[in-house]
């Protein structure tokens, strides 16, 4: 079997393992019909080794089977809003930082302390965000927390991380790689293809909601649920990610 092999010298404990819970967690909803996951070969203490998936280019057909399989693993559930794979009780990770794990009945409670308040901090120490947009996200976190977005869904079991890096194109259809995966709301996976681009990405929505249909508004609320990526961007990757953050922010005050 051919593989893709990754190693970090000097990765935190669990790094990799988190990986591996967190594919395995995901693959478990495929015999429901859910997404292709990469698979894991082998994992120990910093370096996983992956069955290499040749990549094709993007199509709408392929697309819209994608949308209808996130649907599915989507529906998979979760124990709670926040908490990490099943059998998995290590750290959890989004690229290379440490994220918080839970057990939160409500997704907005959970959401803006766990997912965006522990990067304000450390953007605004790095510079990347000046604390006047602090204060503003601030803000859209008590309105956030506060269960306005709340809408009584359960927790969906989500890839996490799904910026269009993260999904290949094989010729047999969409495989997904490298989650942050934890119970969450299904409309941030959405929101996160949205942020960074997705070939297709129409055909992947229109199929996903034939599947599995959204509440009114979930277009408007794409900017609350992009304030995760945006803010762990914001720590690492400079300014404009932190404009972008308060941006967000902005316009999820203006849905309360």
């Amino acid at each position: 079997m051919r593989t893709v092999d990754k190693s970090r010298p000097g990765a935190p404990p669990g790094f990799f393992e988190a990986e591996a819970a967190g594919l395995a967690w995901l693959a478990e909803a495929e015999s429901q019909g859910g997404a292709r996951i990469a698979r894991v070969v082998s994992v120990g203490p910093g370096r996983i080794s992956l069955a290499r998936v040749d990549t094709v280019g993007a199509t709408a057909d392929h697309a819209a089977a994608f949308g209808a399989a996130l649907a599915c693993t989507h529906a998979a559930g979760a124990r709670a809003f926040g908490a990490p794979p099943d059998g998995w009780e290590g750290p959890l990770f989004i690229g290379r930082r440490r994220q918080p794990a839970s057990a939160e009945a409500a997704w907005g409670a959970f959401f803006a302390r766990d997912r965006i308040m522990p990067f304000v901090p450390p953007a605004v120490d790095r510079g990347h965000l000046a604390p006047s947009d602090a204060a503003v996200i601030e803000k859209a976190c008590a309105l956030v927390a506060g269960g306005v977005f709340d809408d009584g869904e359960p927790p969906a079991r989500i890839h996490g991380d799904l910026w269009n890096g993260n999904v290949l194109w094989a010729d047999d259809g969409v495989v997904l790689i490298d989650p942050a995966a934890h119970g969450g709301h299904r409309e941030s996976d959405l929101a996160m293809l949205d942020l960074f681009g997705c070939p297709h990405l129409t055909e992947i929505v229109g199929a996903y909601r034939e599947m599995a249909p959204l509440h009114d508004g979930w277009r408007e609320r794409i900017p609350v649920h992009q304030m995760h990526p945006l803010a762990v961007h914001a720590v690492g990757h400079g300014p404009a990610y932190g404009a972008a953050l308060a941006d967000a922010a902005r316009r999820t005050l203006a849905l309360g």
